[in-house]
């Protein structure tokens, strides 16, 4: 596996999380890319670290469905399961519908300046075409109601599923159909600020299921591949 340069050491405390999103962010944006082979001491050289941090971030991986571990055998980066996506989608639409029902009437109008500023560079990024850049938006702006909403055990899974769910999205913001989304944080922001807390959630609900005509694509892909 070629191994980029540059990686610095963070602080000890911050180490097992570092290491976890350096390797999650990796597989997402294709560093590493589905089916290659994961060498925990290449890894570790990389991101100039110890080799057990490596091993936990590739244990949590593998839980959130990124990497498959074959017993006595290698690990690597896994390739897109249509079913395991599906279901993470599920997941994570149905977390981002509670915590903006429990957010709402926590939310303040910094709150909401936050989300628009998001939505701003969520829109420029798309228009440029810096997929990077609009994930890294999109994020910003769906964590201010997963913030307000108080909720860790949302916060927790979150951050198993998502993951797997940003891989489709970089496809879907790498396209025209990507735009759409930019309409819908507008929504689901003024409802917030409007106090309608279910009308806000279940157009956080929707900005997720935005995603279901890759999948279905995806689903297809594979089909033809298999026959």
């Amino acid at each position: 596996m070629p191994i980029p340069q540059g990686e610095t050491s963070p602080p000890r405390d911050l180490l097992r999380d570092h290491v976890f999103r350096r390797l999650r962010d990796a597989i997402v944006d294709g560093t590493l890319e589905p089916g290659e082979q994961l060498r925990d001491g290449e890894l570790a050289g990389w991101l100039g670290v110890s080799r057990t941090p490596v091993r936990e971030a590739l244990l949590r991986l593998g839980q959130a469905g990124l990497v498959v571990a074959a017993p006595g055998r290698s690990t690597t980066v896994s390739t897109l399961d249509v079913r395991a996506t599906r279901n993470a989608q599920s997941v994570v639409a149905a977390m981002h519908r509670l915590a903006v029902r429990e957010a709402v009437s926590q939310m303040t109008e910094e709150d909401f300046a936050r989300m628009r500023s998001a939505n701003e560079r969520f829109d420029a990024a798309l228009r440029r075409g810096d997929v990077d850049a609009a994930l890294a938006a999109d994020d910003e702006l769906h964590a201010v109601t997963v913030e307000a909403a108080g909720n860790d055990a949302v916060k927790t899974v979150l951050e198993q599923f998502t993951p797997v769910l940003r891989r489709v999205e970089r496809l879907r913001f790498s396209s025209v159909t990507g735009r759409g989304s930019v309409a819908l944080h507008r929504k689901l922001i003024d409802l917030c600020a409007a106090g309608d807390a279910e009308a806000a959630a279940d157009v956080s609900f929707d900005t997720w299921q935005t995603l279901e005509p890759l999948l279905e694509m995806s689903g297809t892909e594979q089909s033809g591949e298999a026959g």
